[in-house]
């Protein structure tokens, strides 16, 4: 306990573990179902689950199972989820800076490139202020047009589009139709505010508060916020060249839409696909083709200290770096004239390296568990539940309840982990007096 104490960031795994019994002890009750009966305890526990940890994934049909205060409830859950995340992010860069010493905390000052270490209560007022103005502006413009153009009544499309902002800007993928965002597929004043929304939410604090302020100067921008920013914009790039090819002739998917509606579906699909998790073409029913770029563009996730899930993108590319200095035998990894140290080398590697063994170990024993499920399928929820993307083939509400327990370790398991595993390897930094004799054991 006194070791938890001294390092209350340890306590963040209670926090949403309390979350997440509070929810579910709620969607258990009667009356937040449809047919006001009791809700199994591994239904309620999944889907609170995946509300605090801003999944988005369900067992169930989410709008008809649920009434409007079960809705309600997930709603509060995914807010106080996205909140949570983003403020204990905050609270950690600022804890462990207190704990580094001062060079390191002039280093830490230096990447967060606006707030000291004593400047808690701004930090928290600007995220707060950051996430109800976006989610507020995204509710404002789906409002009118669900209200104007599709003819919804103005209360069911004011709470159709703070629902869906909601779930979007954190990152969720809960929503209130059967067939996700398959009918505004084509719309861009429905489409466009909620991924734009998801990106925005995906890139974190540090990197959108920089990005703002220095936004004549990208030059000066911290290696963590070059990284997280030129490197989100090259993976939606990509991924949405990618699926635009892939699926311009699919009549399943695109291809039957003309071509600014397939160039608009494809792009809102990449946007969300990253960790938002809505479903604006059936995922079902993509090519062979689109699956592995889905399950990298979730496995790799979004900003850090984001509502976004998996690896983040900064750990990716600087693993980039890593491999391209490696190949061209330079010593130094460097990006933007700036020498990444050897500690964030091995802290993005012990972070890969772990969620690759999560996925793949969660990926056998949903295969062993389950009988007849495909390994591609078992490899693609694994990692949507790991990466707290919530996108899903239709394997989740197949599953035994052994295999939906396994799912909801890994959204718990991927929602915290980062997080904890971060401000422990930071807090447990220490110089040793001595270095032990190097050697070179042979490679490949």
């Amino acid at each position: 306990m006194r070791r938890l104490l001294r390092h209350p960031v340890r306590l963040v795994p209670f926090g949403f573990l309390a979350a997440i019994l509070l929810g579910t002890g709620t969607l258990m009750l009667p009356w937040a179902t449809s047919e006001d009966e009791y809700t199994p305890f591994v239904t309620a526990l999944f889907t609170a689950t995946s509300a605090v940890s801003v999944t988005g994934m369900a067992v169930n049909d989410t709008p008809n199972y649920w009434n409007g205060f079960g809705l309600a409830m997930i709603t509060v859950l995914t807010q106080l989820g996205g909140l949570g995340i983003l403020t204990i992010a905050a609270l950690v860069i600022l804890v462990v800076s207190r704990q580094l010493g001062l060079r390191n905390r002039m280093l830490v000052q230096a990447e967060t490139a606006e707030f000291g270490i004593g400047d808690v209560g701004r930090l928290l007022v600007r995220i707060a202020a950051t996430v109800f103005a976006t989610e507020a502006a995204m509710t404002a413009v789906i409002t009118g047009r669900l209200w104007l153009i599709y003819d919804y009544p103005p209360g069911w499309a004011l709470w159709s589009a703070s629902f869906h902002s909601i779930q979007a800007f954190n990152n969720g993928g809960f929503s209130l139709y059967s067939e996700g965002l398959l009918a505004f597929s084509r719309d861009p004043w429905v489409a466009l505010p909620l991924a734009l929304g998801a990106i925005i939410g995906g890139l974190g604090f540090p990197a959108l508060f920089e990005a703002v302020r220095e936004w004549r100067r990208p030059g000066r921008w911290a290696v963590a916020t070059k990284l997280t920013i030129w490197g989100s914009l090259v993976l939606i790039g990509f991924g949405f060249g990618y699926l635009l090819l892939a699926e311009w002739t699919n009549p399943a998917s695109i291809g039957t839409y003309d071509a600014p509606g397939k160039v608009l579906a494809a792009f809102t699909q990449i946007a969300l696909s990253r960790t938002g998790g809505f479903d604006v073409i059936n995922v079902e029913n993509l090519s062979e083709e689109s699956y592995p770029l889905l399950i990298v563009l979730m496995f790799i996730g979004g900003g850090s200290a984001s509502t976004a899930g998996g690896i983040k993108v900064s750990s990716f590319f600087l693993l980039a770096f890593a491999i391209w200095a490696e190949l061209r035998g330079e010593p130094d990894v460097t990006v933007g004239h700036r020498r990444v140290s050897t500690a964030s080398q091995r802290q993005a590697l012990t972070v890969a390296l772990l969620s690759v063994a999560l996925v793949v170990g969660g990926t056998v024993g949903l295969i062993l568990d389950t009988e007849g499920v495909r390994a591609n399928a078992a490899l693609f929820e694994v990692t949507s539940a790991f990466s707290t993307t919530g996108l899903s083939v239709g394997l989740a509400p197949q599953l035994p309840a052994s295999g939906q327990y396994l799912l909801t370790a890994l959204m718990f398991i991927g929602r915290v982990g980062p997080l904890t595993l971060g401000s422990a390897i930071a807090l447990n930094t220490r110089r040793r007096l001595y270095r032990y004799p190097e050697e070179q054991p042979i490679v490949g």
